[in-house]
């Protein structure tokens, strides 16, 4: 997944930018596996005083003991590192090419750390036998494999920082139309889109957390998914956008009908997967041309169309499900409560770290940076805002 997701990004920005991206990604699953074990775990899966909002034990887990159903905890411990290192990567690629290395290695730390073991406490906190469930799961949210917990997380953390953040020198015209910026290899992202899909077959398969026929059917509907948000996306923009920004959108198809259907491709059939991969992948389109010409809101790889509004779709659908046991009405409503305190939460505390951010050591590169490429040994020119005339006039544009 995180190859995956290091050749997407690498991919989808302009070339001057394409080190520094690899480098973050690098760096995510580096600070992912240190703090996620030696802080998120126990704050995820640990139990406490506040257990149902926060677990408060299980720090540095031991690793030679075993989870409810007899899994070893290393095992799993290393599986939901994956997950959280995908939260915080999707933060990565939305936020590229102007944001400085030190200061998104410290909202790295906190994401991984904090925000999403929190959200992943609430819906999976008793996964691991220790933790009694989060209140998500008391009210019967669901969302097997974290298309809210995992994508909507680093959607949502995403759509925070870039509105803090401000576009990218050069991205909007003087009447804030957007105008497009080229990347740097189209090939290479879809390179990524492969080996993140195949990434999704352990991803969704190995959420049964045991091996069995079930794995298979559960990776037969994540490819079902992802294969019509694809081809939904395409034909969709070809004959209802007029094609703007085809290449985009088939990709970030594909990636929203994996997304989708990551909520519950353990209880869909292949008909419903259809109808889920075919939701995301329309949703996604509409939610791309939202989020660029609407909110203005300049997502260098287009993350949060794909693992936000997709992530949402797919955790609402999971009603259509022929094997799920549930009445749809109530659980519609009780995924759009999950949903929802995703969202809340997410925003909220990414917001007020990334404020601090600016505030502090800088969120931004200096003009001559963001223009030249950035080097991983930069900070951001100034703790406020910056001072160059374009930002400043793009980040008025944006309030």
């Amino acid at each position: 997944m995180q190859a995956g997701f290091k050749c997407v990004e690498v991919g989808m920005v302009r070339e001057k930018h394409m080190v520094s991206v690899a480098m973050k990604n690098l760096i995510d699953w580096s600070v992912t596996t240190i703090v996620f074990y030696f802080i998120g775990y126990g704050f995820m899966f640990g139990t406490g005083p506040l257990s149902g909002l926060l677990g408060l034990s299980e720090f540095y887990p031991e690793l030679s003991s075993s989870i409810s159903g007899g899994l070893n905890k290393g095992v799993f411990l290393l599986f939901q590192m994956a997950f959280a290192g995908t939260t915080v990567t999707i933060v990565s690629g939305a936020m590229s090419e102007r944001t400085g290395f030190v200061p998104y290695l410290t909202a790295s730390i906190f994401c991984v750390g904090f925000i999403y073991p929190v959200m992943g406490h609430w819906a999976w906190g008793g996964l691991a036998g220790e933790a009694g469930s989060g209140w998500l799961a008391d009210l019967g949210f669901y969302d097997f494999a974290g298309s809210t917990v995992v994508h909507s997380t680093g959607a949502w953390i995403s759509l925070a920082g870039l509105k803090l953040l401000g576009p990218r020198i050069g991205r909007y015209d003087e009447h804030g139309n957007p105008k497009p910026l080229k990347h740097y290899n189209i090939a290479y992202t879809v390179l990524g889109v492969l080996l993140l899909w195949l990434g999704w077959w352990g991803f969704n398969g190995g959420s049964m957390l045991k091996f069995s026929f079930s794995v298979i059917e559960v990776i037969i509907n994540t490819n079902i998914a992802g294969a019509m948000g694809c081809l939904a996306a395409y034909f969709h923009c070809k004959y209802f956008q007029n094609g703007e920004d085809i290449y985009d959108k088939l990709i970030g198809g594909a990636l929203g009908g994996l997304v989708g259907i990551t909520a519950s491709a353990n209880i869909q059939s292949p008909a419903t997967s259809v109808v889920i991969g075919i939701a995301s992948g329309i949703v996604h389109n509409y939610a791309f041309d939202l989020l660029s010409k609407k909110w203005k809101v300049d997502d260098a790889v287009g993350a949060i169309a794909v693992h936000g509004f997709c992530g949402a779709t797919g955790t609402l659908l999971v009603v259509i499900a022929p094997n799920g046991d549930f009445d749809i009405l109530r659980q519609f409503f009780v995924q759009l409560v999950g949903v929802l305190a995703c969202l809340v939460w997410s925003v909220t505390t990414a917001w007020i770290m990334f404020r601090m951010l600016r505030k502090t050591v800088g969120l931004r590169v200096s003009p001559q940076e963001e223009r030249e490429g950035i080097s991983i040994f930069n900070v951001s020119e100034s703790p406020e805002e910056p001072e160059d005339e374009e930002i400043e006039e793009l980040l008025r544009q944006m309030r």
